[in-house]
């Protein structure tokens, strides 16, 4: 390695070593009481056999666990923790683990409290890495404009999600139609800079997102939304149509940007590596390419929807549903969102095709 690679690789080892540090002792950031378990002992056991003989053992075990933080720390208290062998909603502590805790009684000196989640922030701090470090490996420049072209997006996605809350009157379609042309652009742009191919990019980008959009609308109104289940958003206080709206806008625009820039810069390297072929070549060429990526990218937007439900279709029959039930109960909403990407990917080729193509030429008659 060169000394320049040898200081960068010192110097992102040195800020790994320093996060987890950090966030190992990082207790007074939190105002809920955290405990660190230094005991955990199995009380009891026992067999319990559900409706469709489905058997599961039920562990009740007592922890005493250290308190890391506020105006009772160093202080034990002791706490009652029940989990299943399956672990589909709780959990087995050990010595060692760290956990968020409400104080219950405060009897004499003996303190008790109820469970409430475990402390993971250290997990997430070295996955965050992880994801960070290769991302920059393999990308090098453009992955590090990528990384803060993410930051930036999630960052304005959490503000305009907190905005919209405490905004009865607000749209939510309206602001994610904003913040899906914000992120097309500052992502294209940091990614692929600023030129003529990233321009075509964001026009085909944002055109073929919301029409993928507009036949969705359609299509639901034209059938009266049948099929679809809202039970998933039972807790949810505004429309759920429109929320359901404006997630599949957001959903749809990673997909249909990738298929863009794919184009775009498929159709640029060969205009740039020959200049006298012709604009039915070029437009071949990417129907061509687009054939190749279009089956691996639905592929990879259903699977990407439906992975999330995997464990509550397997819940659903474990217990007995029905097939069909279980699938519409599950299935319903992100089949949909899945087909409305697939469909805005498709579309996407031809319009990616046609943007890059009147670009190239409109270049070729100025010179």
């Amino acid at each position: 390695m060169n000394k320049k690679t040898l200081v960068l690789s010192s110097l992102v080892l040195f800020f790994v070593f320093i996060s987890l540090v950090v966030v190992q002792n990082n207790f007074y950031v939190y105002k809920q009481p955290i405990v660190e378990i230094t005991q955990a002992t199995l009380k009891d056991k026992e067999e319990s056999v559900g409706l469709e003989n489905n058997k599961a053992t039920i562990f009740q075990q007592k922890l005493v666990g250290k308190i890391k933080n506020g105006e009772q720390k160093g202080a034990f208290v002791l706490l009652e923790n029940t989990y299943s062998s399956s672990g589909a909603y709780d959990h087995d502590y050990q010595v060692g683990d760290k956990l968020f805790i409400t104080i219950q009684t405060d009897k004499g000196k003996e303190l008790t409290g109820i469970i409430d989640y475990p402390k993971r922030d250290t997990f997430v701090v070295v996955a965050t890495w992880l994801f960070m470090i290769t991302v920059f490996l393999i990308g090098k420049k453009s992955g590090l404009f990528s990384l803060i072209s993410l930051l930036i997006n999630i960052l304005i996605l959490v503000l305009a999600l907190n905005r919209y809350t405490e905004l009865e009157g607000a749209s939510l379609l309206l602001i994610c139609s904003g913040l899906v042309v914000f992120f097309t652009v500052t992502s294209l742009l940091l990614v692929s800079g600023n030129n003529e191919k990233t321009y075509a990019a964001i026009l085909s980008t944002i055109i073929g997102t919301f029409s993928a959009l507009l036949i969705a609308y359609v299509v639901m109104k034209i059938t009266a939304e049948k099929g679809l289940r809202y039970e998933e958003m039972a807790f949810v206080t505004r429309s759920p149509q429109k929320v359901f709206l404006a997630s599949i806008l957001v959903g749809s625009l990673g997909a249909v940007m990738d298929i863009a820039i794919t184009i775009t810069s498929s159709l640029y390297e060969l205009y740039d590596k020959n200049n006298s072929i012709l604009l039915k070549d070029l437009k071949e060429s990417g129907m061509e390419i687009g054939k190749d990526i279009m089956g691996s990218m639905t592929n990879v937007l259903f699977f990407a929807y439906v992975s999330g439900s995997i464990p509550m279709l397997l819940l659903y029959l474990k217990n007995g549903a029905p097939l069909n039930y279980t699938l519409s109960m599950n299935l319903s909403l992100e089949l949909t969102r899945a087909l409305v990407g697939g469909i805005g990917i498709v579309l996407t080729i031809p319009i990616s095709i046609y943007t890059a193509t009147y670009f190239i030429h409109k270049r070729s008659l100025s010179k």
